[in-house]
């Protein structure tokens, strides 16, 4: 009652006074509440960024970064020479970072985040926050790769290996650095292997013969892995096919 007694006393000196009492004991959400009822008076004034600023930072750390995003992306649009645009740049990218869920779920967020903090890395190099800023970038990165992964394992999982070494090799085309490169390749020629198994006899043959190229890129770029013995029984049973195919062609 008294926050609504404040807001309708038709003084902003008062109302914004008693925000900025809040603002600085840490009171977030009657701090925004205040900032927002007295936005309107200050429209054009000096203090117009300030306030801006403020209600989006009260949002922000009030952990509303849905209402913080776009608060702070008008503020960095409209008061582009403002002393606090890069407070609020950084801000703005952290939201999407916050709002980023885990790779098994849609990673739109995680894009928006790469975008935002690579802008601010690129306009502020001298930021102390560039430091954090690429750990971020590394670790949405990796998420990006791990969602690349998991869609196409869930083709491997439930047997759709067409489907899976297509999402396979997409992945490793997008993120050859993924630190899941040795399973990834692994997993194309297994699937290759299991989709040559399973193929009528028309198309054994070349699914064989495009298991083994798999299989030899495999073997040259992780000549000491623990899949190798696997593969290699593998690949011997592909040879086995092409050569029984080949002596009944030559019948």
């Amino acid at each position: 009652s008294g926050m609504n007694a404040l807001l309708k006393s038709g003084q902003p000196e008062l109302i914004y006074s008693k925000a900025l009492e809040y603002y600085q004991k840490e009171k977030w959400q009657r701090a925004s509440t205040l900032f927002e009822g007295v936005q309107h008076y200050y429209t054009g004034s000096s203090r117009e960024d300030s306030i801006s600023f403020y209600n989006a930072y009260c949002k922000f750390k009030n952990r509303d970064f849905d209402t913080a995003s776009p608060l702070l992306d008008d503020f960095r649009r409209k008061f582009g020479r403002s002393a606090f645009i890069e407070d609020a740049e950084g801000m703005y990218a952290l939201c999407f970072y916050y709002l980023s869920p885990g790779p098994s779920r849609d990673q739109t967020m995680t894009g928006h985040a790469l975008i935002a903090i690579n802008e601010f890395m690129s306009r502020y190099p001298q930021s102390d926050r560039v430091e954090n800023f690429r750990k971020i970038n590394t670790e949405l990165t990796e998420r990006l790769h791990e969602k690349a992964y998991l869609n196409a394992y869930t083709y491997y999982k439930t047997g759709k290996y067409k489907s899976a070494i297509v999402a396979f090799k997409n992945a490793l085309k997008q993120y050859p650095e993924s630190k899941r490169r040795e399973e990834i390749m692994y997993l194309i020629v297994d699937s290759g292997y299991r989709l040559a198994s399973n193929s009528i006899s028309e198309k054994q043959t070349d699914r064989y013969l495009s298991m083994l190229d798999s299989y030899l890129s495999f073997k040259e770029e992780f000549p000491e892995s623990t899949h190798i013995k696997s593969l290699d029984r593998m690949a011997q049973q592909a040879r086995d096919y092409l050569d029984r195919n080949n002596k009944d062609n030559n019948i």
